[in-house]
């Protein structure tokens, strides 16, 4: 099953954005009329909700929709000139797919921003950015991904952006024949994973925005906070390609340093959660993991069996530590989602070549600590405040508020 956003519904598309009364009623209505089709066609077709397919959906909001607007324009209260509702009157409609690949805080930061900027620069520009009719989740399932890429390829759209290295590929190889430009983002090695030529010269179809880490400064963090650290886990998912690199970087750092290490992986939950408990048992000074999406996934549910056992966990982006590991260290997720959007507007509105557009990699360097865990593990983290470009302060949530 496809799904439309983290919410597993289809999300309609904000076509109309100003106040006027009777076409806000108008609009109600014939939503109304829609859901009693969608509802009639399930029952007579003996269907379940969740099975109906996406282009029957489409197809009948399209026709709600095109009534809306037929009947706004007859009755004279369509939108007020000017108004975000009239953009695809006043310039061009591009049609942008979002690709996300698994649900999780930093990844929704991301996709939040992307959109946030898509719509501020459609209104500056007077042109439609519609992402909205074409944003998926994959799920972290390869199989949903590969879906997801047909469904986007049918509907011609003009760009697509896969957040995370797992949807990028996949819809890098999808879009061999086709070359529909793509502008992933979140991408710890773009080159590593095989998405660009190089980050100065992409080469093709794809280029993007990369949140890779700086390794050896997350160690220097590890080695400040407790100089006697004599063996670091490194927990990771060794099928995510964006890992990889880190953990090389990682283990030559111990190398270098004198410093034992032992390995942990795993590529679901469960496991991340039964190499969590593996650590503990080694007794290991500190766990390292990079911008790992499937232990981000799982962070809320290993991050108290470090905190129990006096470990301090040290990962690759503020989201671990906003779900209960002791710190996060990386870019700011907004900035690069914005970056990201900025690029798509480039090659949609000005043209810009994807193949000779270089990769983005933001240099925040932003240490977050989860002040919670830290006081819990009793560990002083006032001594990494002069260590990054910025460090700040986090509870422990789900979600960046």
């Amino acid at each position: 099953m496809i799904v439309h956003e983290k919410s597993g519904r289809i999300r309609q598309y904000e076509w109309y954005r100003d106040n006027n009364l009777v076409y806000y009623r108008l609009k109600q209505l014939l939503e109304a009329v829609f859901s009693f089709i969608k509802k009639q066609i399930i029952q007579f077709l003996n269907l379940e909700d969740k099975t109906m397919s996406k282009n029957m959906t489409r197809k009948m909001m399209a026709m709600a929709m095109t009534m809306a607007m037929t009947a706004a324009m007859v009755s004279g209260c369509g939108s007020k000139e000017g108004s975000a509702g009239n953009s695809a009157a006043d310039g061009t409609t591009y049609k942008v797919g979002i690709v996300q690949y698994v649900d999780d805080a930093s990844l929704n930061q991301i996709e939040k921003a992307i959109e946030a900027q898509l719509d501020a620069k459609g209104a500056e520009l007077g042109v439609t950015f519609n992402y909205a009719d074409y944003t998926f989740n994959g799920q972290a399932d390869q199989s949903i991904l590969t879906q997801i890429a047909a469904d986007l390829i049918a509907d011609d759209v003009d760009v697509i952006i896969p957040i995370a290295t797992p949807a990028a590929v996949v819809m890098q190889s999808a879009t061999e024949e086709n070359q529909i430009p793509i502008v992933f983002s979140a991408v710890s090695d773009p080159a590593g994973a095989g998405l660009v030529a190089s980050n100065d010269a992409p080469g093709a179809n794809i280029t993007g925005t990369s949140d890779a880490i700086d390794t050896e400064a997350i160690f220097d963090l590890i080695l400040a906070a407790n100089p006697d650290t004599a063996k670091v886990g490194l927990l990771y998912d060794k099928s995510q390609a964006s890992s990889l690199g880190s953990i090389e970087d990682a283990k030559a750092y111990c190398d270098a340093n004198g410093i034992a290490y032992v390995e942990k992986t795993g590529t679901t939950t469960g496991e991340i959660q039964a190499a969590a408990d593996a650590l503990v048992a080694e007794a290991v000074d500190a766990v390292f993991t990079p911008q790992d999406n499937t232990v981000m996934t799982a962070e809320l549910a290993i991050f108290e069996k470090f905190t129990e056992a006096g470990i301090p966990h040290y990962t690759g982006a503020d989201s671990f530590a906003l779900n209960g590991a002791f710190l996060g260290y990386g870019v700011n997720y907004t900035n690069l989602g914005t970056a990201t959007a900025d690029m798509v507007v480039e090659i949609l509105v000005n043209g810009a070549d994807t193949a000779t557009m270089p990769v983005q990699t933001l240099a925040d360097g932003i240490i977050t600590v989860n002040t919670e865990t830290a006081e819990a593990i009793g560990l002083d983290y006032t001594v990494l405040k002069d260590m990054g470009s910025e460090l700040r302060e986090t509870v422990t949530a789900e979600e960046f508020e």
